[in-house]
Parts: structure tokens; sequence; C-alpha cells
């Protein structure tokens, strides 16, 4: 599934407070990470995550564009973070993840143990931080991260992913039109996110 380059209106007040928004189709979901040249290579070789992939670290997927730009700024933030893939996972796999999954943060309603219970029984996490604009600027509603850990990691690299694609140049392009101010033109190379209704409540 290629991404559809077509522009994607920004904080518009009546996206909802909380929403998966994606590019995807009936079949896959695209997501988005960053790593070094030596990780990013390997998986675009192989077409999946490979060594020195790290399976023992909690690995972190994004739905949302914007805020993949805003955590590596743009592929140039620090030498963990240059190379941006893109990531087409199968629909099953993102929802078992959002099946499998628990907030980052303790839910109030739980004692310190049940929590600790909950977690340690739950391989995936899921964090809500503010959506950005082209210049990276917090908006009003929420963008979805998801963390994978445990037995959510060995799924993810081995059975999840479709397919892998380097969109660093991409990522380059829009950096050097926002620093031109040549904002409607970058707008049109933004990726259509749709909002996507998953099977769990999340």
């Amino acid at each position: 599934m290629g991404a559809d380059h077509a522009g994607l209106a920004q904080g518009a007040s009546a996206v909802p407070y909380r929403q998966i928004r994606a590019v995807y189709d009936d079949t896959t979901i695209r997501v988005y990470q960053a790593y070094n040249h030596l990780i990013a290579d390997a998986a675009l070789k192989n077409g999946r995550f490979v060594e020195p992939f790290s399976r023992s670290r909690m690995t972190w997927i994004k739905p949302s564009f914007l805020w993949m730009m805003y955590r590596a700024g743009w592929g140039y933030k620090d030498d963990n973070q240059q190379r941006i893939l893109a990531i087409d996972l199968s629909r099953e796999g993102f929802e078992w993840a959002l099946a499998h999954s628990c907030p980052s943060h303790p839910d109030p309603a739980m004692s310190a143990e049940e929590w600790k219970r909950h977690k340690d029984a739950t391989p995936v996490r899921i964090q809500w931080d503010p959506e950005r604009d082209l210049h990276f600027h917090p908006l009003d509603h929420r963008a979805i991260q998801i963390g994978l850990s445990g037995a959510a990691v060995p799924l993810y690299a081995d059975r999840w992913v479709q397919r892998i694609e380097d969109i660093t140049p991409l990522a380059h392009r829009l950096h050097a039109l926002i620093e031109a101010g040549q904002l409607d033109e970058a707008r049109t190379l933004l990726p259509v996110e749709r909002p996507y209704t998953a099977n769990t409540k999340v």
C-alpha cells in the first residue's frame, strides 16, 4: 500500500480529542518509526525487522505522520532517528495490539498491586500525545502511540509487517518547504490520514 500524498487538514475543531487517524486500506494500516542507518538498512533489505533491531526493548509505532516528524525532527534530530520508515501492518496485527493493550500510565481506579499485575500481563502500551501541525505546534486533539513489548515484538517483526518504505527523502523535502515558507506545497505532500474505527476501545 503506498501512502496517498494529498493534503491533510490539521487542527480542525471537529476532530475528537482521542481518535486513531491513519493511512489504511482493507487489509493494512500504516505506522511510522525512526531508526539509525544500520537498523533501517537491514529492515529494508529483508522486508521485516531483523538484527540489529532489538526484540528485548519496547518499540513504539505511530500512525500519525506529523507526530513522527515531530518526534524525529524530520530525520535531523539525532543519529538514532535519521531514517524514517513507513511500515504497513496487517490490520489483524494492529487490532491484536489494541486488544492486548493498557494505558502507559496507572489506572487511578486500580490499586498499585492491581495495576502492576495488569501491566505485567499486558504486552502493549497506549499513549495519547498532542497532535502536531507543520510547525510542530501542539493541537487540541491527540495522536495515538502504541508501545510493543514482550510477546508483541516478535509478532510485529515476523508476522504483522507487510511492507517497509524509507520515507526519509519525503521528510527532508517537507522540512525544506516549511523552512522556505511554502506551506501550501508542503500540505499537498502530507499523507491523507482518515479516522480509523478499531474493534477495541482505547
